[in-house]
């Protein structure tokens, strides 16, 4: 699974089990149907490595919800601020429950 920052300043995730191959592909522009075809040059800014492929599907799956500003905390191992960006803050929160 990795990230990587676009020239628009976007980040795109991605599932490769070849990361080299792959961030050569994305480097090329082999896929023109590809979201960082006309966003390069891109930047890798994230990657993780999984035992098995379905862990590394789950992961890219619940990444790519995530806010950009969670995705960057998460590539800047700003891990205190990513559980910041994790907490529910809206009114139906159990935690805003008034009584």
């Amino acid at each position: 699974m990795y990230m990587l920052k676009c020239s628009d300043d976007s980040i795109y995730t991605g599932l490769t089990n070849t990361i080299d191959r792959r961030l050569e592909e994305h480097r090329l522009g082999l896929n023109k149907e590809c979201y960082t075809f006309k966003r390069r040059p891109l930047k890798l800014i994230f990657h993780q490595e999984f035992r098995q492929f379905e862990q590394a599907e789950y992961y890219e799956k619940k990444i790519k919800k995530w806010s950009r500003s969670k995705k960057l905390a998460l590539a800047n191992e700003d891990f205190e601020l990513l559980k910041d960006l994790s907490i529910c803050k809206n009114e139906t929160n159990s935690e805003n429950y008034k009584k």
